[in-house]
Formats: C-alpha cells, sequence, structure tokens
C-alpha cells in the first residue's frame, strides 16, 4: 500500500506536468543550496525548480501522459517546469549550466514530444517570444509604408495628370482669339485674291 506522502507527492507531479508548457529535465549532483536557490531565481516567475525521486516521478508523468522521459530519470533528478515562456526558462538553464558545471541538462518534454539536450539548447537560442514580435511589429511597420506608398503613388500621379489637364485647358481658353484668327485667316486671303 503507498503511504500517503507519495501518492500526494505524485499527484503534485503530475498536477505540474499536466499544467506545463514544458519541462526540462537536469541533473543536479554537487550544486549547494544557495546554488539551487540562484537558479530558481534565474528561472522567474514562469518556472518552477523542483527535486524529486525518479520512481515518483516516473508514475507522475505517466499519470500525467507525458512518455518517453523514462531513461532520463536516472540519478539525483530536478525538474524545470515551464508554465511561461519555454524560450527565457531554456535560456536560463543554459547560462547557469554554462556558469556551473554541476548542473546537467538531459532533455526535456514540450508540445507532446520528448526534446534532446539540442533541441533544448536551440530553443535557449531562440530570440524571445517579445523580441520576435518586436521584430515581426518593425517588419510589418515597414511593409506597411511601402504599401502606402505605393497605394499613394498612383493618386499622387492622377492628381498630377489631372492638374496638367486644367492647366492646358485653361491656357487653351485664354487664347481663342489667336486660334480662330489662324483659322480665318487663310480662307480670307483667299477670299480677297479671288
Amino acid at each position: 500500500m503507498a503511504k500517503p506522502e507519495k501518492v500526494a507527492a505524485v499527484a503534485e507531479i503530475t498536477q505540474q506536468f499536466s499544467s506545463s508548457s514544458a519541462a526540462v529535465i537536469t541533473e543536479y549532483r554537487g550544486l549547494s543550496v544557495a546554488k539551487m536557490t540562484q537558479l530558481r531565481t534565474a528561472l522567474g516567475a514562469g518556472s518552477t525548480y523542483s527535486v524529486a525521486k525518479n520512481t515518483l516521478v516516473k508514475r507522475a508523468a505517466a499519470d500525467a501522459g507525458v512518455l518517453g522521459l523514462d531513461e532520463l530519470f536516472v540519478g539525483p533528478t530536478a525538474i524545470a517546469f515551464i508554465t511561461g515562456e519555454p524560450v527565457d526558462a531554456a535560456k536560463a538553464l543554459k547560462a547557469f549550466a554554462k556558469d556551473n558545471k554541476a548542473l546537467v541538462i538531459k532533455g526535456g518534454y514540450m508540445d507532446g514530444r520528448t526534446l534532446t539536450v539540442d533541441e533544448v539548447e536551440r530553443i535557449a537560442d531562440l530570440d524571445s517570444r517579445d523580441v520576435l514580435l518586436a521584430k515581426l511589429a518593425g517588419a510589418m511597420k515597414g511593409n506597411l509604408s511601402k504599401a502606402a506608398g505605393l497605394f499613394n503613388a498612383p493618386a499622387s500621379q492622377v492628381a498630377r495628370l489631372v492638374a496638367a489637364l486644367q492647366e492646358k485647358k485653361a491656357a487653351q481658353a485664354t487664347s481663342p482669339g489667336e486660334d480662330s484668327q489662324d483659322q480665318q485667316g487663310p480662307d480670307t486671303d483667299v477670299a480677297t485674291e479671288g
């Protein structure tokens, strides 16, 4: 029969797997309590970093429908459950592991599939959501400015054409006498000769 503490721990880990957008499995052997606290702070509010027994984590992952991680649950295991932006958490883990060789990233889980260490590191190399949105907004603004210029060009060309036609009509309207003398001049000359 399972002890109530273990049942509660499995239920809590199952809930963390279910409510997380991603999870990164690490080995923390050799990290002091101060370093673990520093890592938790670096991960930010959108992530939790939990140390758990491998047997409990395996059972919780199976209960949550997270498959394919069993081979990662060996040795001292800690899991970063990410409810916020996965890129930010992956960046924090990668940077912390670079400075603290005792932290080893073993793999992860995101969008229904397991992640290798390389995939976690590639996620860490991506720009954050805010940076990508800013880049997208800048690109869209540039394209909208180009589009506005293209849409404006035919209208300004039509306006210049209309202005030129009006000037031509105004020039023709101010000199009707000259046109009529030119047309009547040869007729009158012919008539007087005859």
